[in-house]
């Protein structure tokens, strides 16, 4: 009888690490837009990657999906994608910014 008391624990922690995903997506993914909207056009064009309007594009959708399936829905894959969307962007195209000056904080 005792394995079978694990089972309620194990969908606990699997609802909170899900909870977690969903909410850490949102964060990421928020920050990321805030990060990209107040950043000078040129300053992406100064890197050589995608333009300002497309990584608000995609943070954007990324951003609506996680919240759409994440929230309301059962689909979390979409948070994971909002997650590799907004570190793809914090990591590589933040940091080349930052690397050239351009950033405004």
């Amino acid at each position: 009888m005792p394995e079978f008391a694990a089972a309620p624990f194990a969908f606990e922690v699997r609802s909170l690490v899900e909870v977690v995903i969903i909410y850490g997506a949102l964060l990421l993914s928020l920050i990321a837009m805030v990060h990209c909207a107040v950043q000078k056009p040129d300053a992406f064009n100064a890197i050589g990657t995608l333009t300002k309007g497309t990584w608000l594009g995609i943070l954007a959708i990324s951003f609506a999906l996680a919240t759409l399936f994440g929230l309301f829905g059962g689909a979390r894959f979409f948070g994971l994608i909002a997650i590799a969307a907004a570190l793809v962007y914090l990591l590589d195209v933040r940091t080349g910014i930052k690397d050239i000056g351009g950033s405004t904080y």
